[in-house]
């Protein structure tokens, strides 16, 4: 270590100075983790320990939610319920009502099933090949986060749409969805499980009432037939409502205004039944019989 400018000094050396130079294959394998205390750990079986516990817990509370509350049943499927409004899952609303539109669904159903969904999720397989930057920041990657905001977007549109345009049509049709139909059946039958010391109705079944009646004749040829049946018990699970009883809820008139004009799911059934060869005398008889369907 000098003190001064003279050149007989003494000079004393303090450690080494020199930097030792790193091989190639030195540069290219990396510190250990221990190089780095309180900063870094072993991936196994530290991390990955850590990891699993964190999966554990969620597969345990996803299963909780689970048998807490039970997924939705319907009915069996029945092709001939025409009540039924197919719903799929809630992730596939917005392919649901793609497929609703001129130009996705009948001579372009390919286009709308096929080729829409393929560019977009072909797009999200290639995007890692295709955009290649280096920058992770969204707003300096503007086409990627465009096309990803304009993604979300008409998918929560679509889907939204979907489930609005079901809402509508359940409101027009008057119709319960079936799972909640038959959840409200079996709450039913579980309240009269446990009221079972209660006093049973002693109500008797609705039966035909005036079966030589010409209305009856009349009704085997209508097309009421083919939906209530020839008992008049309907299809309940379908959403076809019994005729037995139909006396006490509705008049004669009022029996017949839901011939001419609908109600709910059924439609106009005076000219189909005028195209089946009735007469307007006979649709008058059909409704006065029908209107005698009264619980005794």
């Amino acid at each position: 270590m000098a003190h001064g400018h003279k050149s007989d000094e003494k000079i004393v050396y303090v450690g080494d100075s020199r930097v030792i130079k790193k091989s190639q294959e030195q540069r290219l394998i990396p510190k250990d983790y221990s190089a780095y205390p309180g900063k870094s750990e072993a991936f196994i079986p530290n991390f990955l320990l850590k990891e699993w516990m964190v999966g554990v817990v969620v597969l345990v509370g996803m299963l909780v939610l689970v048998m807490s509350d039970p997924a939705p049943l319907g009915y069996p499927a029945d092709p001939k319920n025409t009540a039924f409004i197919p719903m799929p899952d809630w992730y596939f609303l917005f392919m649901y009502q793609l497929l609703k539109y001129p130009y996705t669904s009948g001579d372009y159903v390919v286009l709308g099933a096929v080729v829409v969904p393929g560019l977009l999720f072909g797009g999200l397989l290639l995007a890692p090949f295709l955009d290649t930057g280096k920058e992770r920041r969204f707003y300096r990657r503007p086409i990627a986060s465009s096309l990803m905001i304009l993604s979300l977007i008409a998918c929560t549109y679509l889907t939204y749409t979907s489930w609005s345009h079901y809402q509508v049509e359940l409101k027009e049709k008057n119709i319960i969805p079936e799972h909640i139909k038959r959840e409200e059946e079996l709450h039913a039958k579980k309240g009269a499980a446990a009221g079972g010391g209660a006093a049973k109705d002693t109500k008797k079944p609705a039966a035909i009432v005036a079966a030589d009646d010409p209305g009856a004749e009349i009704f085997k040829k209508a097309t009421c037939l083919s939906c209530h049946g020839a008992g008049l018990k309907g299809m309940p699970a379908s959403g076809v409502p019994a005729l037995l009883g139909v006396g006490d809820k509705h008049s004669q008139d009022e029996i017949l205004g839901i011939i001419k004009n609908g109600k709910g799911n059924m439609g106009k059934q005076y000219q189909a039944n005028i195209d089946k060869g009735l007469t307007d005398a006979d649709i008058n008889k059909l409704a006065e019989w029908l209107s005698k369907q009264k619980a005794q």
